[in-house]
């Protein structure tokens, strides 16, 4: 009976361990801290590594890290309290990165770019990431509940604001990427390539073209 006792008694506390954890995993501060530490990363490795080629294949690999985070947050309905905005800030930040990881892996295996373009073209995208990057430096002032002194009109204008800002770096990121994507399409038109272009990059990117 003794040993029936204890058994019962660790079933429970591993059925308390296991809640806990879970209750990391899905915690929405702790996932979009996942992203933002994905974003700083990226942004950072980016600007330090010397070779493009290397650099990538580092980027790519803190992406896919993180990217659960990035995965697990867009099924979180709210981030802080009834904040929608929040969440989708912090998910354009996710949404950085993945257009840059996406897109300029398959820019690195277009011919119609040179190393120095490629070089080019990861510095931009370096710059527009540290740039929404120091969006969410105002944003943690929201989050942030030691900031006692703001007014609920306070932080959500913050918000507001930062939602805007957020925005605009993201379409800036997209319009950066087909605009880069033009190039290799039009180099390919004057060599009568197009088809391999289109394969590399699919056939819905040429509406932007």
């Amino acid at each position: 009976m003794r040993i029936k006792t204890i058994l019962v008694c660790c079933a429970i506390a591993l059925a308390s361990v296991q809640a806990r954890a879970q209750w990391v995993v899905t915690d929405p501060g702790n996932l979009a801290q996942g992203i933002i530490n994905m974003s700083d990363n990226i942004a950072h490795t980016s600007k330090t590594a010397v070779n493009t080629a290397q650099n990538f294949a580092e980027t790519v690999k803190i992406y896919e890290q993180y990217k659960q985070y990035y995965d697990a947050l867009k099924s979180v309905n709210n981030l802080v309290k009834d904040a929608r905005k929040v969440r989708e800030i912090i998910l354009m930040v996710g949404d950085v990165s993945d257009i840059y990881v996406t897109n300029f892996g398959k820019m690195m295996n277009d011919e119609n770019f040179s190393p120095r373009e490629l070089d080019a073209i990861a510095f931009g995208y370096t710059q527009l990431l540290e740039e929404s990057n120091s969006v969410l430096q105002d944003l943690k002032q929201v989050i942030n509940v030691s900031t006692l002194s703001m007014t609920d009109k306070d932080r959500m204008d913050v918000v507001d604001q930062c939602y805007r800002e957020m925005r605009r770096y993201r379409n800036l990121v997209r319009y950066y990427t087909n605009k880069n994507i033009a190039v290799s399409y039009l180099r390919a038109r004057k060599k009568n390539d197009m088809d391999r272009v289109l394969n590399l990059y699919g056939s819905e990117t040429a509406k932007y073209w």
